[in-house]
């Protein structure tokens, strides 16, 4: 078979474009968001988040409502009940999180467990998008435009509340509310990529691809490129990769953006643990010649 016949036979079913404009849509908008959260510090949260919406949506499974909207309110739950247990003063932010999290999360499973059901709920644990239909592709792609639109238009206060939230109090910004916008942004897009990879791997996408573009450049607008484009990539490698495997869509889309992330630690310019060997040693060999050169 030739190449150009491999990537077009999984593009003769409905399901494996609906797949692919889902993953790509997805992957675009966690890869952005993505880049705030690795700055800010937020992986625990982004792990919290999308663990914890999973009681919401078996609930609207249960009374018949969209997912999307029972993951939206438990996502939006877990972040106001992070704030208020760390608000106390009394308990630190990571046990917060791990208190959360882990609670509504096994809520999440006892209602599974407890739910008589025709379909098999554990795919909202590991992900269906082999499952999404086109209604269901609108609705992500209608929550992704948000996400994305937020993103784009609030993406320099964000980014100076990132680097400097004192400085982004001075100039009159709210640190509060740009805190509670990214943490809006984090539950909005938990749910846009629920389908995808489910509620255990959603993190994997909100996290590896701003580490990665983090290893490959210094500057944040480059980051903004580097991980949409390099999460939409490997989101399609793993897509083709499930269909010829006949393995795990989202599991491969995972493992694809831990193996672009593994390449980069090691073979970054500037920061790979080779790479960056490699770079230093080069520098020192210019600084020898022309030290020899001046002699």
């Amino acid at each position: 078979m030739s190449p150009f016949e491999l990537i077009l036979a999984p593009l003769r079913y409905d399901f494996m474009v609906n797949a692919l404009f889902t993953t790509l849509i997805a992957a675009v908008v966690c890869a952005l968001l993505s880049c705030w959260l690795v700055l800010v510090g937020w992986s625990l949260m982004g792990d919290a988040v999308s663990h914890a919406v999973l009681p919401g949506v078996v609930i609207a499974y249960i009374i018949g409502a969209p997912f999307a909207l029972g993951a939206l309110v438990f996502g939006f739950l877990a972040v106001g009940l992070i704030g208020t247990i760390r608000g106390s003063g009394r308990i630190k932010e990571d046990a917060a999180i791990g208190i959360v999290f882990t609670t509504l999360f096994a809520f999440g499973l006892v209602l599974i467990s407890v739910t008589p059901s025709q379909t098999d709920l554990s795919h909202i644990v590991f992900g269906n998008i082999l499952g999404v239909s086109t209604a269901d592709l609108v609705q992500i792609a209608i929550l992704a435009a948000v996400a994305f639109v937020v993103l784009t238009v609030k993406r320099r206060d964000l980014t100076l509340y990132a680097f400097d939230p004192t400085h982004a109090h001075a100039i009159g910004l709210s640190p509060k509310f740009l805190g509670a916008l990214l943490l809006g942004l984090l539950a909005l897009t938990a749910v846009v990529a629920l389908q995808v990879v489910g509620v255990i791997l959603v993190v994997a996408m909100l996290i590896i691809p701003g580490a990665t573009a983090r290893l490959l450049t210094d500057r944040f607008s480059r980051m903004l490129v580097i991980a949409p484009v390099m999460s939409a990539g490997s989101s399609i490698i793993g897509i083709y990769l499930s269909y010829w495997l006949d393995a795990s869509p989202g599991g491969l889309v995972v493992v694809t953006h831990g193996a672009v992330f593994g390449l980069a630690h090691v073979f970054s310019p500037r920061h790979g643990v080779i790479g960056g060997r490699i770079a230093a040693a080069w520098r020192r060999a210019g600084v020898t010649q022309g030290a020899t050169a001046e002699t």
